[in-house]
């Protein structure tokens, strides 16, 4: 029998990306204000725990050329969060922000400010990058080798930290200092200790070096996979990793991205997913996914054809600002025994092998689906990432939310003002 266990969730807001579906008439600015303020009062309405952005530094370019989804915007992270905080009284705010591009100084300080203007709610996103493509709008290019990014990353939290914590508990200021490889910085902070001591912090990846600084020092892991078996493995193996650092398992929350997709009755609901994955996923858009696994241009190639005969080029990059895919020649020769298995044309497989659409059913059958994920430890709770901005959430919340209330899996109520509260975390202290 499984146990009951309560749920997280979290909102994301989609960004620039093909997870949103452009051509929906409901989809909306990427960048007025009253979309945000939608998405985030949505989340606060279904008494989510946070309301989650992420950050983009650079626009992408494939082939030389700036990448199509890149150009509908991307505001800095914090000064919306901050926005928020004024129309929001109890969800979360997530700001991503990078470690490697920002000082531990400001990045302390800044979300200080938000965790005192929210009244605890804050939280950071902690994002690293070896990519000498976007460091050249900060004049860093190429300085930073990636076996070191989580070095500074880990680094830059520890900095962080000292300055939070140089004040005391009882208010009174005092000087902080770290030295190391990456910063040599001491001083004294202007803002006392915040409602949360320390705003909350999430690392996203997937990565052996991702887990490892999840277990070393987040409260949050953002990550992702597609199915129980997958979920259960990680979940096993980052909450394993914990004690080497001091830590018991329910200190670090598991929060997979998901999307869902909601029918009135099953076979409804899997033809509105199909839909889905046929708008998000152009004729082009299919294209520009193959070119980055063969590393080479694939422009004259029919969207409806055969995939390539020839394999990947070693070593070829033709988009830059966005994370690799891994082995290319793996991922074309799963690719390969995909398309000839379905007999599958080039769109249909980026389609099949792309497909982010985690849940899908009635809300009945999703409301249980994602019990049951938690029940059987493969996630602590889910970040939800809506096809639409910024109207995607509105259905989940007023259709599944309540079903898992009834189930005794999520609040019926906010018991609390902080974000650490919602995600059972206690606030932390100068000593921890």
């Amino acid at each position: 029998m499984t146990v009951r266990r309560t749920m997280h969730l979290a909102a994301h807001f989609p960004g620039v990306n093909n997870t949103t579906v452009w051509t929906d008439p409901r989809s909306g600015s990427q960048i007025d204000f009253s979309s945000f303020e939608h998405l985030a009062r949505t989340a606060e309405r279904g008494l989510f725990d946070f309301f989650f952005l992420a950050e983009g530094l650079r626009l992408r370019e494939h082939k030389g050329r700036i990448h199509d989804l890149d150009v509908v915007g991307r505001p800095e992270s914090l000064t919306v969060l901050n926005a928020l905080a004024a129309v929001t009284e109890r969800l979360g705010l997530a700001a991503t922000v990078n470690a490697t591009f920002n000082e531990p100084f400001e990045l302390a300080r800044r979300f200080a400010t938000l965790d005192h203007l929210s009244g605890g709610r804050a939280a950071w996103n902690v994002v690293t990058s070896s990519d000498a493509f976007t460091g050249e709008n900060f004049r860093r290019g190429g300085f930073l080798d990636r076996a070191d990014r989580y070095t500074r990353a880990a680094e830059a939290v520890a900095a962080a930290r000292a300055v939070w914590d140089s004040w005391t508990p009882g208010g009174e200021p005092g000087p902080f200092a770290h030295r190391g490889d990456h910063f040599d910085i001491a001083g004294e902070f202007g803002l006392p200790r915040s409602p949360q001591g320390r705003p909350v912090l999430i690392q996203a990846g997937d990565s052996d070096e991702g887990r490892e600084f999840a277990a070393s020092a987040a409260d949050v892991i953002f990550t992702r996979h597609g199915t129980l078996e997958a979920g259960r493995a990680f979940y096993a193996d980052v909450k394993r990793r914990l004690a080497a650092y001091g830590r018991r398992p329910e200190e670090l929350k598991i929060m997979p991205g998901v999307t869902v997709v909601l029918g009135d009755t099953p076979a409804e609901a899997r033809e509105r997913a199909a839909e889905i994955r046929r708008r998000q996923i152009s004729p082009a858009t299919a294209l520009l996914a193959l070119e980055q696994v063969w590393g080479a241009d694939l422009s004259g190639y029919d969207p409806d054809g055969p995939l390539p005969g020839f394999d990947p080029v070693p070593g070829a990059q033709l988009t830059q600002g966005r994370a690799g895919r891994g082995d290319a020649l793996a991922t074309a020769e799963k690719w390969r025994a995909l398309a000839q298995e379905k007999g599958l044309s080039i769109r249909q497989t980026v389609i099949e092998a792309s497909a982010r659409q985690s849940f899908i059913g009635t809300p009945e059958e999703v409301a249980a689906e994602l019990t049951d994920f938690v029940a059987r430890e493969a996630a602590d709770g889910f970040i939800l990432v809506p096809q639409v901005t910024p109207g995607g959430l509105d259905d989940f919340v007023d259709r599944v939310v309540p079903l898992l209330q009834e189930r005794g899996v999520f609040r019926t109520a906010y018991e609390g003002g902080t974000l650490r509260s919602h995600l059972g975390l206690a606030p932390t202290a100068p000593t921890d």
